[in-house]
């Protein structure tokens, strides 16, 4: 009986040990491409989004209230000052001007009246040969002539103020907008806006800078840092660069409390009317760093909640080339070389093209994952992909890097 037990117990645990799982192997080393990391002077420029201003820009009233009787400009067009923009019917003033000027030759007549009087009664008075009273009253009534034509005159300044008024002109060199008004359209002083016109040659361009970048900015309004003078650029709403340079006009006075940061105003010759107020267009600030700078592929970056990282190759062994990520025989060696991915996280810069900057976390030297990244956590085993190669040297085609030089 404990015979058959003890054989049954046996039987029990060789079954058991034989359904025991065997233990999962590890994971194939993940086939990816590595790049040495080298530092290399590049040119490249940080952009701000910005629109276009007026240096000047104003609204148009009348002055006199009326009829549109003409209008002589093409809306969206170039003027020049002085140049006529709106007539408002003038017969009314033109008539109160008429009358104005004929009150004021009353005027004058009843002056040289008056003076002629004052004059005898004068001549009289020192003869003792009037009475006072007459002798006064001729002395009043030549300076209540002398007020009357005043009066007169400034009546006719008056309306003449008003028929000039009823041609409007214009008030700068810019560009007018569309008209508010049309021929037979009565207007009102103060109240209706007949157009607006703009300064066009030069014209401003604004953006917004963080409050930490506004020393920098200050310097550079100051000229004190010897920048080039092509400092200050635009890209076109098209994508096209804008030929001509611009430069600091205005810094704001404050900063914006609610998102810490100041507009900045630079200015633009505008010869050709090729920027328009209002336009969207991209600043570009000529980088001033002259170190060398650390520039990988942005398909090497691996973004995790906000922070960026790369994959650096770290190798366990060190193996003779040609061997390196291939296993040895164990008759031979014990030692088994292969590659291992590091995850290192990294402060990144410009992005330039397919490329992105570099400022802090990798080295110059370092060997970084530049494809395959998507299949690798820290630790992972790595071994030499399809091309089987490692890129020792930046292979940047179809980016915008290039030598830098100083203007």
């Amino acid at each position: 009986m404990n015979r058959s037990l003890s054989s049954l117990v046996l039987i029990s645990c060789m079954t058991f040990f034989s359904c025991k799982p065997k233990p999962v192997p590890p994971p194939p080393p993940v086939p990816v491409n590595l790049q040495t990391v080298k530092a290399q002077e590049v040119l490249y420029y940080d952009k701000y989004p910005s629109t276009a201003q007026a240096i000047n820009q104003v609204n148009i009233y009348p002055e006199v209230q009326g009829y549109i009787t003409g209008i002589y400009f093409t809306e969206g067009a170039h003027v020049k000052k002085g140049q006529p923009l709106y007539e408002i019917d003038k017969r009314l003033f033109l008539a109160a001007y008429d009358q104005a000027t004929a009150n004021l030759k009353v005027a004058h007549g009843n002056t040289i009246q008056a003076q002629q009087d004052a004059d005898r009664y004068i001549y009289l008075n020192k003869q003792k040969a009037v009475a006072e009273q007459l002798y006064d009253h001729a002395i009043i009534t030549l300076e209540n002539a002398k007020n009357s034509e005043k009066a007169a005159e400034e009546a006719v300044k008056t309306a003449k103020t008003n028929l000039t008024y009823s041609m409007i002109y214009a008030p700068f060199d810019g560009t007018i907008g569309f008209s508010q008004v049309k021929v037979g359209n009565m207007v009102t002083v103060g109240q209706t806006i007949l157009n607006t016109i703009s300064t066009d040659n030069p014209i401003a361009v604004d953006f917004l800078v963080n409050e930490k970048q506004l020393a920098s900015f200050e310097l550079l309004e100051k000229g004190k840092n010897n920048a080039p003078d092509s400092l200050f650029t635009i890209l076109m709403p098209d994508n096209s660069l804008y030929p001509y340079p611009g430069k600091i006009s205005i810094i704001d006075r404050a900063v914006d409390p609610q998102t810490g940061s100041i507009r900045i105003r630079l200015v633009f010759p505008n010869p050709n009317y090729a920027i328009r107020v209002g336009m969207s267009c991209v600043v570009r600030l000529h980088n001033m760093e002259t170190t060398p700078q650390l520039l990988i592929p942005s398909k090497a970056i691996v973004e995790q909640m906000g922070e960026y990282f790369v994959f650096v190759d770290k190798d366990t062994l060190l193996a003779p080339p040609g061997e390196a990520g291939e296993k040895k025989d164990t008759a031979t060696s014990s030692k088994v070389p292969t590659h291992v991915a590091m995850e290192k996280k990294v402060m990144l810069g410009q992005t330039i093209g397919a490329n992105v900057i570099v400022k802090s976390g990798i080295d110059e030297g370092a060997r970084i994952v530049i494809d395959g990244v998507q299949l690798l956590h820290d630790g992972s085993r790595i071994t030499l992909g399809k091309k089987g190669v490692d890129t020792t040297s930046n292979n940047m085609q179809g980016t915008t890097i290039e030598s830098k030089k100083k203007n």
